[in-house]
């Protein structure tokens, strides 16, 4: 299994990370949250359209750059590290992984290139994001293949062209895809802490809908698994924009003619974050590498959302915190990538429930 990055991941590492500070500053993050889309199309279209980074996971047979979930990290913890506002999440890392795992092949053939290309903006549709084993209570296929029912949240869903939906039915769990405008079809913005991640509630009532794939049970768990690995690498790349920030406000804010940095209390609260951190970089990392090599603990992917998300909550707190009464200003931005963190800590599952999903785990290997 490798342990190390390639001297081509670090290379991609650091084409993102430029483009992105250029791309994605502080004041472009606001100005995007604060519109309806949520995104700057022109953007989009230079990083996901020309770059290719909504296809760096995807094979070359489908339009991919043809990595894997180390790569798709890479890209991800960049974004977070940025705040990068924009329906790459929802499109690339949800619906793509869906129609990897779960898509038939002429369906991968025939939607996986425009998503990978970027031309296509597409969201996967659970009715339920706490665990796998709650998707499909609620929304259901008939027979004739048009849904019903209600997912309470979906990632992007107001810009989707592609709404990929998993309904039960009487042939089991399937992927059903859903053009933008279908009869039958509300999608509702939601108000929400994380303004710079669109949520809506999405309604399906007697929906058109295509089958594209059988989603077994093994299936859902490597989506779920892929899924919760590019988050923990978001996190992961959030965090540590929050640690080194806060490290240099430390180094820079001047109290008693020294600066805060220098007084023991902040050094230990700092190290207590660092040290923090690191564990849940080498767990994300790990997660990802045990994906791509099929091997590995089966529960990496749960460990590395659970220890990342306690890391950006840890890391968010004591931005605030450290800062001192600025902190809690909008003008200062630590409270963009505080409501990120906030989002991300629950989404797809909260630490404890996935520490269950760890033990369940556990135990039905003893």
């Amino acid at each position: 299994m490798q342990t190390e990055f390639s001297k081509e991941q670090d290379l991609l590492r650091d084409v993102v990370s430029r483009a992105l500070r250029d791309k994605s500053p502080a004041t472009a993050v606001r100005e995007q949250m604060a519109s309806d889309r949520g995104y700057d199309q022109a953007v989009w279209q230079e990083l996901c359209g020309d770059a290719g980074l909504a296809g760096v996971h995807v094979p070359e047979a489908f339009g991919g750059a043809g990595g894997g979930a180390v790569e798709l990290g890479i890209v991800a913890e960049e974004m977070g590290r940025t705040l990068f506002c924009g329906p790459w999440f929802a499109s690339a890392v949800m619906a793509g992984t869906a129609l990897l795992e779960a898509a038939n092949e002429p369906e991968r053939q025939a939607l996986l290139p425009g998503i990978a290309g970027g031309s296509t903006i597409a969201t996967l549709v659970l009715d339920d994001l706490n665990g796998p084993a709650g998707v499909g209570g609620s929304i259901r296929a008939a027979e004739d293949g048009k849904l019903s029912g209600t997912a309470a949240m979906a990632v992007d869903a107001h810009v989707a062209d592609l709404l990929l939906v998993v309904a039960s039915g009487a042939g089991g769990l399937g992927l059903h895809a859903v053009e933008r405008g279908a009869s039958g079809l509300t999608v509702e913005p939601l108000q929400v802490v994380d303004p710079t991640r669109k949520l809506s509630r999405v309604v399906f009532a007697d929906v058109p809908a295509r089958r594209v794939g059988d989603v077994t049970g093994d299936a859902l768990d490597r989506i779920w698994d892929r899924i919760c690995s590019a988050l923990a690498h978001e996190m992961i790349g959030g965090a540590q924009h929050l640690f080194e920030t806060t490290v240099n406000y430390t180094k820079e804010r001047f109290q008693f003619g020294r600066p805060i940095g220098s007084f023991q209390a902040l050094k230990h609260r700092c190290a207590d974050l660092l040290l923090e951190l690191e564990i849940a970089r080498a767990l994300t990392h790990h997660s990802a590498r045990c994906l791509d090599a099929g091997e590995g603990e089966p529960y990496a992917a749960s460990m590395a959302k659970a220890a990342a998300a306690d890391a950006y909550m840890s890391a968010a707190r004591a931005g605030i915190q450290l800062r001192g009464g600025i902190g809690f200003t909008w003008e200062n931005d630590t409270h963009l990538w505080f409501k990120r963190a906030k989002g991300s800590e629950v989404l797809f599952g909260a630490p404890a429930i996935h520490r269950e999903r760890m033990m369940t785990m556990l135990e039905g290997a003893a």
